[in-house]
């Protein structure tokens, strides 16, 4: 081992050793997520396909303070419910060469409630693992004649809180058999898999060390169901895969794209785990 090489792995020792070693411990809040008089299921027993890796399962609402929580309980305090006013001026909008918008096909913004809570899923005419964003574009370019989104591009984060929050208060039943087996099957592999300089899982923080400390940051299960996100730290909404981004970077690793086969693998997988929790809409978090 060269010298360099060894101070390199002395740092990434510190690092971990100073992320997850003599950290705090904080149980979840113990709260009720209430938003416009629908109560939200915010922790639930755990699907019986993670095979005891988690006995309960909690909203990562539940890791936040209270003011954070506090905002999401009321629309008008919300700062990402102002993305799915936006998507609904989008929904309404024509747009490319059929002169065709969502509502030229769908009565209303309604018509998508429980989309959310079943996605990522195959789709069966196609055969391909979909999540909403991979829906939205499909109709842009085969029904409207209108060029794709990118998805964390602003129109597609509007849309994707438009149509969330159609499904606030349905149960997340996400389907890992069947055709989806070989994808869930790949988006646990990923999760288990060391990447990066760190040699951090997704396991290591969120499944083994949930509800501590790393740095100033309160450790969640990491549950997708509260997506999309505003983070208050961004001032700005975040998709899931936005998200896993951050949190692969964060290893020092090079990450793989967005809507990637490998991303759409692991969502389907992290959104399995968070089964029987609700959807909360536009959630808000730190």
């Amino acid at each position: 081992m060269t010298p360099r090489t060894f101070k390199s792995a002395l740092a990434v020792t510190a690092l971990l050793g100073f992320a997850f070693t003599g950290t705090a411990f904080a149980e979840p809040a113990d709260d009720t997520l209430v938003i416009d008089g629908t109560e939200i299921v915010t922790k639930a027993a755990a699907a019986a396909h993670l095979d005891g890796a988690l006995t309960e399962v909690y909203s990562g609402w539940h890791f936040r303070d209270s003011d954070t929580r506090a905002m999401e309980s009321d629309d008008f305090d919300n700062p990402g419910m102002i993305y799915a006013d936006r998507g609904l001026d989008s929904w309404n909008t024509a747009d490319g060469t059929e002169g065709k918008s969502c509502a030229s096909c769908h009565e209303g913004p309604e018509a998508m409630k429980g989309l959310r809570a079943v996605t990522p899923r195959v789709d069966a005419k196609s055969g391909k693992l979909m999540n909403i964003e991979s829906y939205v574009n499909d109709c842009r370019t085969t029904r409207m004649g209108a060029e794709a989104w990118g998805s964390t591009s602003q129109p597609m984060t509007d849309m994707l809180a438009l149509i969330s929050v159609q499904s606030r208060g349905e149960l997340m039943n996400v389907a890992v058999d069947g055709a989806a087996a070989p994808f869930y099957e790949q988006g646990k592999e990923m999760y288990y898999t060391r990447y990066g300089q760190l040699e951090l899982s997704c396991a290591n923080c969120h499944e083994d060390n949930y509800g501590n400390y790393i740095r100033s940051d309160h450790l969640s299960q990491g549950q997708t169901n509260g997506f999309p996100v505003y983070r208050l730290k961004d001032t700005k909404l975040t998709t899931s895969q936005g998200r896993f981004v951050g949190c692969v970077r964060d290893t020092r690793a090079e990450t793989f794209k967005v809507g990637s086969d490998e991303f759409n693998a692991l969502e389907l997988y992290v959104a399995s785990r968070g089964n029987g929790l609700a959807v909360e809409g536009v959630s808000v978090r730190n």
